[in-house]
């Protein structure tokens, strides 16, 4: 059986988020957040975060995705394998889109959820559309969010980097301080209790004055091959799979996982998705934006509308 991860039981970014667990394949299990009440009257959300992150990233869109719709909707987050609040896989080699896919499917039968709107950022939007391509009667809905068919390589570089940096650092003021520098040109503007609160969504500091991931370790080192300069394979024929339902992509401004033009292409590809940009800030989009999370909720009761056969 797989070690669950050590994740301290008073986490603060973690206080408004309980979880139930489901089992997966070889006993690994995903942890799942579900706000509102699932029933056939309203197509529910599922939120799937970036490639090392968590629900925590999740947490001020649901609270106010919620409240403009009149607090009871469904919202589920998960936490696949390796992240959050989840076991970690049994091999490194087990990591990938695909087997996140399978999984996600997977959660999504335990709840018995018949149709779905996948909201994906970064690695989550990726498993989104492996997910639509092997179970396209499922998603009624799809909201990318800085990702895409082709992943820039930069971006990965950039986290490796910043990550080997920062958890190298020694005491909690210098942990801190180190991981504002690294967030401040993402979020320019941002407060440090702000930036502060961001970073432990991704980690905590032990007793010993380390920061400590939220995240298995191994799905960074599984990074260690890509280069600067590599061009990535793109996977067009994935994002395709979106075809079976109404789609929106959104791209943060500052954002080094989404190249502009592959963001424009997928735009040109999809001349009927809603777009928008999220002015000033980079990944993962943080969610503070009137704006952002109105457009992400009109989106979901029309397209909600349609797919339970009610005029959008």
């Amino acid at each position: 059986m797989p070690k669950p991860r050590f994740v301290p039981a008073d986490h603060p970014a973690f206080a408004d988020l309980p979880v139930r667990y489901v089992t997966l394949s070889a006993g690994v299990r995903a942890a799942v957040h579900v706000a509102g009440q699932l029933s056939s009257g309203r197509v529910p959300v599922i939120c799937l975060p970036g490639y090392q992150r968590n629900m925590a990233d999740f947490t001020e869109f649901v609270t106010y995705f919620r409240r403009v719709n009149g607090g009871g909707w469904p919202v589920v987050l998960i936490d696949l394998p390796g992240r959050g609040r989840a076991d970690n896989r049994l091999r490194v080699s087990d990591y990938g889109s695909l087997a996140d896919a399978r999984d996600v499917m997977s959660v999504i039968t335990a709840l018995g959820i018949g149709r779905a709107i996948v909201v994906g950022q970064g690695h989550g939007g990726q498993v989104a559309m492996a997910l639509a391509a092997a179970h396209p009667l499922i998603v009624a809905g799809t909201v990318l969010i800085d990702a895409g068919p082709v992943t820039d390589s930069r971006g990965i570089v950039r986290l490796r980097n910043n990550l080997a940096h920062v958890e190298a650092l020694r005491g909690r003021k210098a942990v801190f301080s180190g991981f504002r520098r690294v967030l401040h040109g993402d979020y320019p503007g941002l407060s440090e209790t702000a930036l502060d609160n961001l970073i432990l969504r991704s980690h905590f500091v032990d007793r010993r004055g380390r920061a400590r991931p939220l995240y298995d370790q191994r799905l960074i080192e599984g990074l260690a091959s890509i280069n600067f300069d590599d061009v990535l394979a793109a996977q067009w024929p994935l994002f395709n799979a979106l075809n079976c339902a109404p789609l929106m992509l959104l791209r943060t401004q500052l954002t080094d996982q989404l190249r502009r033009e592959t963001y424009d292409e997928m735009v040109r590809r999809r001349p009927d998705a809603a777009a928008l940009t999220i002015a000033g800030q980079g990944s993962p989009a943080l969610f503070d934006q009137r704006e952002e999370v109105d457009a992400i909720a009109d989106f979901v009761v029309r397209t909600s509308g349609k797919a339970l056969g009610k005029v959008a």
